[in-house]
């Protein structure tokens, strides 16, 4: 034990004495850098605030610079590197839109490549791998073809009303992580969960607890920072670094074990359309393979948890585009507001006869069940970075600098929308009712050319699945064993994907017809 101390104690004096060098030893830029303060010695540990865009070092800098300052650009150093957050959708725009070319790559988050996170697209640099594995996910998640999953999106969506209606609120989170996860699964690989019980959900939702501890923003910024610190035995930094051995089994397990039962079934013949079973059914060499096991658990994995724009703290943020958080933070904030969602029945009632279920055929005539998805959006969290100098606005913008956009900042920007921390769906509609910007072209889905390619897909699923929950239930709060009302109160995780606290409601039957039209349909299926 005494030597365990010993050795942490000399890690943080080298620690130190780098910081210090580095910190002496500032290069001299030829422009002033966007204003924020001075070099910073340490990184938040993002317990109150989550990953990098919660993470609390990002959302303090964020509102201490807007006290102080009019500006829309910060710029922090923490261990010699630059940091640079965007809290302007009109810059992002700019930057990371019409300069694509110098803001599309990704830094190199070692604590990502450890942990065997290699094969994630999100975190690839820009360049040939990733054009190749964006054109493999065009395949079967542009636009065209995600519309034509219209019939799985509504089987998987009936499920999971009848799960919700059936469950309890203690299993929320993995029904809607189940639904999230089906989908996916059924596109890349054929394969059909078997609810949040399902032995490769399971495995996968291990996988993302794990990394979630390892992957934070501290961790991966001290390895960036300090190479050297991978060197050393993993027990020094803690018990989650021990579990990085169990994320690379669980990573092999996950990239081999639904493509390989592909195989077989194909071998056998009663292999379902799927993106790897096309890959498959041409000659490939291995490498090939290798391409597609890491396209297909990308998808999975990046599939299964969103959030949303909406929550009533600063503490709260979002994360890498997925849709499971997405679901759970709807329908928290159905429960707050009763009356967004009598409204968005109301629409659907309008739209859909009494005994049929909405479909996406009717979408364009839900303007407000669309608004009600902008005010609930999945927003990416992954970090970008600039491999040459730049310069904005007369400020500069080094090389190698990391690239933050503080989409806390671009969703409540007051300028934009009025009253910004309210739920309020209306503020996306225009005078007439109409919708003023699809949904797919949310600045919470990316920028340039690392925008999410998948947005067509998590949208139609979105949708089709806050559809048929109005259609059927009413989500309320739930009660105690005394009939009283239990409060619920928004709160939500931090980490690698940001979701609603638990929290209970309620699921009641508004419509009968509904429901049994419902229940027949998957009866049949």
């Amino acid at each position: 034990m005494l030597s365990t101390h010993i050795l942490a104690s000399g890690i943080s004096c080298i620690v130190a004495l780098v910081v210090v060098s580095r910190l002496t030893r500032r290069r001299v830029y030829p422009l002033p850098l966007p204003p924020g303060p001075p070099p910073l010695p340490f990184f938040d540990s993002g317990k109150t605030y989550g990953w990098w865009q919660t993470n609390g070092l990002i959302a303090k800098l964020s509102d201490l610079i807007s006290s102080l300052i009019i500006g829309k650009i910060i710029h922090s150093d923490i261990f010699g590197i630059d940091l640079i957050i965007i809290n302007s959708e009109t810059i992002a725009r700019e930057l990371l839109d019409r300069r694509s070319g110098n803001y599309s790559t990704r830094p190199v988050i070692r604590t990502n490549e450890l942990i065997g996170g290699s094969f994630n697209t999100a975190f690839l640099p820009y360049g040939e791998t990733l054009r190749q594995y964006r054109k493999i996910f065009h395949q079967v998640l542009r636009a065209e073809v995600s519309i034509s999953y219209r019939e799985l999106y509504s089987r998987h969506a009936n499920e999971l009303v009848i799960n919700l209606l059936g469950g309890t609120s203690d299993l929320l989170q993995h029904h809607t992580e189940a639904y999230a996860a089906s989908l996916i699964m059924a596109v890349t690989y054929g394969y059909h969960a078997h609810g949040h019980e399902d032995p490769f959900l399971s495995r996968a939702r291990e996988l993302f607890d794990i990394g979630q501890r390892i992957v934070s923003p501290e961790k991966a910024t001290m390895f960036t920072a300090f190479p050297f610190l991978e060197k050393l035995p993993f027990w020094c930094f803690g018990g989650a670094f021990a579990l990085m051995g169990r994320c690379r089994e669980l990573v092999q397990q996950l990239l081999n074990e639904p493509f390989n039962e592909v195989k077989a079934q194909m071998a056998n013949g009663i292999a379902s359309h799927s993106l790897v079973a096309d890959f498959l059914s041409q000659a490939h060499d291995e490498a090939d393979e290798d391409t597609m096991k890491a396209v297909a658990l990308t998808g999975y994995m990046v599939g299964m948890d969103t959030v949303s724009r909406y929550s009533s703290s600063p503490d709260s943020y979002f994360d890498v585009q997925q849709s499971a958080a997405a679901l759970q933070t709807f329908l928290l904030a159905m429960v707050l507001c009763p009356d967004v969602q009598a409204r968005a029945r109301t629409e659907i009632d309008q739209v859909v006869k009494h005994d049929k279920m909405p479909c996406l055929d009717d979408r364009a005539s839900m303007p407000y069940l669309d608004a009600i998805l902008r005010e609930s959006t999945p927003c990416t969290g992954v970090p970008h970075a600039s491999p040459n100098d730049d310069v904005y606005d007369g400020y500069f913008i080094p090389k190698g600098a990391m690239v933050m956009v503080n989409q806390w900042a671009l969703s409540r920007d007051e300028d934009v929308f009025t009253d910004a921390s309210r739920f309020d769906p209306s503020r996306h509609l225009t005078v007439d009712g109409k919708l003023k910007d699809p949904f797919v072209n949310h600045f919470a889905f990316g920028h340039g050319r690392c925008i999410c390619p998948g947005r067509w897909f998590a949208e139609n699923s979105l949708w089709t699945a806050t559809a048929a929950i109005l259609a059927v239930l009413r989500i309320d709060h739930a009660k105690d064993s005394n009939g009283n009302k239990i409060e619920v109160k928004p709160e939500f995780t931090t980490g690698l994907a940001i979701h609603p606290e638990p929290f209970q409601c309620s699921f009641e039957i508004v419509n009968g017809a509904r429901e049994r039209h419902l229940r027949a349909m998957t009866n049949s299926n």
